[in-house]
């Protein structure tokens, strides 16, 4: 294959300098046929080959993989393999070869389809030890609680160090926003002193001129608590805040492709995981400016510059509700219980990230973890025992007293069968408010033991437990033990010994008939 650099050397020895044949060949190394099948031609030519054909070990598999690319070309952006993962997937299959030729085919395949990306070109961004982190969302999809759920993506990352944390919430409220940075920084081990948005809805409420924004007031509270200045990027400029966007892309493909296949048994697992994915990645990764360095390593020189981690900011948000006659509220389209005693009154609810609080009068009187399905309602059984006093006939098909403990629903069953046992049992249950859930469970559980149980004996135990000052903690056998002036009863139970009677009877039996009949 002859180029065009000796193709051109080729007709200047020849037409400029006049040398001949023989020794143009003698300079190139060039065979005679050769020189002058070049000089033939009129003009400078761009030499020509006919394309060879390559075999390669992807040749077998390249019909898999161009459908495999159209149908991912096909899919939502977050639902494509990447060149990686097919190549895995074709390891699998018997394919041999390296990732850099199917990395070559897709480039190849997309550009003869027209979908081979355009790629702008970006200013370069450089950040001081300790001086911003980046915040931004992403949405993915997952199983939690055996269904397919929407999952909101809290991605927060450090823009010296890069390094990164992920929580997965059922949304973006305000108290979902405000715990992913609690546990970002609490991760980190401090905090920035800037942080940089786009102009998320919780954050913004109103955009104005050039980079004039009119900021939540719950959202500048958590900033002022956390002591760092907020800075929100231009409208459609995600560039400005790249580092997080270029990290949802890549957690997508390598982190996220793990958690969407699995199954989590409640989104407390599914953040456990994640974090756990989070510090291995960073003692993995290579520092993009400092590759013989780890973020891990440089997230240590990072931490000396951070500001001290306060205490979390209390994120919630807070809503006004009306409790029903039936003593619930209605939030999210389920249904919470309060205190009977807050029954057709107003009451304040505040959200969290996991759970709800009812505030009334200033005092929470109720809490309950807190539920994204829908048309589900929660019960607190000891909601209603001051109103069971009143109306002790609501036990029998109360739907609140069926999520009480085992013991005392057992207790029920019994006394529910004798003539008034709604009232002992609604008696019983009443000194749950007074002495307390665990003492009266241990005062159930003892007259369980006993048998035949009934409201007098239940309420004759917790005195002598109560007056006793007996720890709850403690097992019936310790507490009988331990507590002074209780009843005493045998360690170990006397055995009927009937040896030393049979030894009398013998010694009787050789003794004279006068001492007998005496």
């Amino acid at each position: 294959m002859i180029k065009v650099g000796t193709l051109a050397k080729i007709r200047r020895l020849y037409f400029r300098d006049k040398l001949s044949i023989k020794e143009i060949c003698r300079q190139t190394g060039l065979s005679r046929n050769t020189v002058r099948t070049w000089l033939r031609e009129s003009e400078m030519v761009e030499p020509s080959y006919p394309v060879r054909r390559v075999i390669t070990k992807l040749d077998d598999y390249a019909d898999t993989l161009r459908t495999w690319l159209k149908a991912d070309a096909g899919r939502n952006k977050r639902e494509r393999r990447t060149k990686g993962q097919m190549w895995l997937e074709l390891c699998a299959l018997g394919y041999t070869g390296g990732y850099g030729r199917v990395c070559a085919f897709a480039r190849a395949w997309k550009a003869s389809m027209g979908l081979a990306a355009v790629k702008g070109a970006f200013i370069p961004l450089k950040f001081q030890h300790g001086e911003a982190f980046q915040f931004d969302w992403s949405t993915e999809y997952t199983f939690i609680g055996g269904l397919r759920r929407r999952v909101e993506l809290a991605h927060t990352k450090l823009c010296s160090s890069r390094a990164f944390w992920l929580v997965a919430y059922p949304g973006q409220g305000h108290e979902m926003l405000f715990d992913a940075h609690a546990r970002a920084f609490e991760a980190f081990g401090g905090v920035p002193q800037r942080g940089i948005y786009d102009n998320m809805k919780t954050a913004v409420d109103q955009v104005l001129a050039g980079k004039k924004r009119k900021i939540n007031s719950r959202f500048e509270a958590m900033s002022g608590h956390y002591l760092f200045e907020p800075e929100f990027c231009n409208v459609a400029s995600g560039w400005e805040k790249g580092i997080v966007e270029k990290n949802v892309r890549d957690r997508r493909t390598s982190v996220w492709h793990h958690a969407k296949d699995r199954r989590w048994d409640s989104w407390e697992e599914l953040n456990v995981w994640l974090g756990e994915q989070c510090r291995q990645a960073w003692s993995e990764l290579n520092h993009p400016e400092f590759p013989t360095l780890k973020v891990a390593d440089v997230l240590q020189d990072e931490q000396q510059r951070l500001m001290p981690m306060p205490r979390p900011f209390d994120g919630y948000v807070e809503l006004l509700a009306r409790v029903s006659s039936t003593a619930l509220i209605h939030l999210e389209r389920n249904r919470y219980s309060v205190p009977t005693e807050h029954a057709n009154s107003a009451v304040s609810v505040r959200l969290y990230h996991d759970h709800i609080a009812v505030v009334a009068d200033g005092i929470r009187v109720a809490r309950h973890s807190r539920s994204f399905d829908r048309s589900q309602t929660f019960y607190d059984w000891q909601h209603y025992i001051s109103l069971i006093e009143r109306k002790p006939g609501g036990l029998r098909n109360g739907a609140p007293f069926a999520g009480m403990p085992e013991p005392l629903r057992q207790l029920q069953a019994i006394l529910l069968r004798r003539t008034g046992g709604d009232s002992i049992m609604a008696q019983v249950l009443a000194a749950v408010p007074i002495h307390g859930l665990e003492a009266v469970m241990v005062a159930v559980e003892l007259a369980l033991e006993a048998g035949k149980p009934s409201g007098e004996h239940v309420l004759n135990v917790l005195a002598r437990l109560k007056g006793n000052a007996v720890p709850a903690n403690l097992g019936d056998t310790l507490a009988r033990e331990w507590a002074p002036g209780w009843p005493l009863q045998l360690r170990e139970e006397p055995l009927a010994n009937v040896d030393r009677y049979d030894g009398l009877r013998n010694h009787q039996g050789t003794a004279p008939a006068s001492e007998v009949g005496s």
